[in-house]
């Protein structure tokens, strides 16, 4: 369960509230009563998940010829 902190006290606790996040507390933070954002823990094993997802894919994709250029074709 998340808890939830103002946004003005987010700010002022910010250090505090990065310490707790680290050791895996959820917070929504809220401006005027309603909920704006959360700030949750990093989840590494998703992060790679995607990565290699998207490594899949971009292996995936046909190589691409150009053809030929130099350096002067680009900037002369």
């Amino acid at each position: 369960m998340d808890r939830q902190i103002s946004a003005s006290d987010a700010n002022q606790h910010f250090s505090e509230m990065l310490r707790d996040v680290a050791e895996g507390e959820s917070f929504t933070v809220t401006s005027r009563g309603r909920p704006v954002a959360r700030v949750t823990p990093v989840d590494r094993a998703s992060e790679v998940r995607s990565l290699r997802r998207l490594l899949a894919f971009v292996a995936s994709l046909p190589v691409r010829h150009a053809g030929d250029w130099s350096r002067d074709d680009l900037y002369g």
